[in-house]
């Protein structure tokens, strides 16, 4: 069955809010199946600013374990339990999610993480090349170049009959082919310019590595400084802004 499938990015700056922008964060609805791609710490503030009901998201992806791809869950937690949400939330993630869910929990609010809700949080430990299948989304993920105390993950996607690959964070390398080739859309982090530095992608190495990545739509986001400055000059790619959308 092959639906609309809407990407709404509501954080697409580094973790330091270069240029103003919000920490990675990306919503995808399809019918009335709405998930998030990655969860950084501003990610609520995201969801209010854009007009996305936190208490809609049954299901946040998370491509590694840094704070500003998962720090936002602790607040959407909460946010739901003081909203009153009845919507069970699965959080799936590389090996050690939960337990790291539970430490930033208890960093930030502590007593939070053994709070009593009415709605279930439930956590999923996603394999290497394994695809899980959460409802109608399946997702597979890939290794990735990226130090976080656990896996780092490229993911690929399916959702609504479309194909999303998405990069995480991470330096170049091989199974990000495995992530993007064939899909409707690869999001890819893009922290410099040219700059080569180990852990990170730059907009020249995927200038080059385009053709390569084989998807029919690649989308940067995850800017740093000397990638905003520019920007103007980057008119053979796409990117994305803080609330940019795509329909696929």
């Amino acid at each position: 069955m092959t639906d609309k499938v809407e990407i709404h990015f509501l954080g697409t700056g580094d973790a330091f809010g270069s240029g103003g922008r919000l920490q990675s964060c990306i919503h995808v609805q399809t019918g009335d199946v709405r998930f998030l791609l990655d969860c950084g710490a501003s990610a609520l503030v995201g969801m209010k600013r854009y007009g996305v009901n936190p208490a809609g998201i049954g299901l946040v992806l998370l491509s590694h374990l840094h704070g500003d791809h998962f720090a936002g869950i602790p607040f959407l937690i909460l946010d739901g339990q003081f909203s009153r949400r009845t919507r069970p939330l699965l959080i799936a993630g590389p090996p050690g999610v939960e337990g790291r869910v539970r430490e930033a929990m208890e960093v930030f609010f502590p007593g939070s993480s053994r709070g009593q809700r009415k709605f279930p949080v439930e956590f999923s430990e996603m394999k290497e090349k394994e695809e899980s299948a959460f409802g109608g989304i399946r997702v597979t993920p890939f290794s990735v170049i990226h130090p976080s105390g656990s896996l780092s993950y490229a993911l690929r996607v399916r959702c609504g009959g479309k194909e999303i690959g998405y990069s995480g964070d991470t330096e170049w390398n091989e199974n990000l082919i495995e992530a993007a080739r064939g899909t409707d859309l690869f999001i890819s982090e893009c922290y410099f310019y040219d700059k080569k530095i180990h852990y990170h992608l730059n907009y020249q190495i995927l200038k080059d590595k385009k053709e390569s990545l084989g998807s029919r739509r690649l989308v940067l986001t995850h800017m740093g400084e000397e990638v905003l400055n520019r920007l103007q000059s980057m008119v053979d790619m796409e990117w994305a802004e803080d609330g940019t959308k795509i329909l696929l």
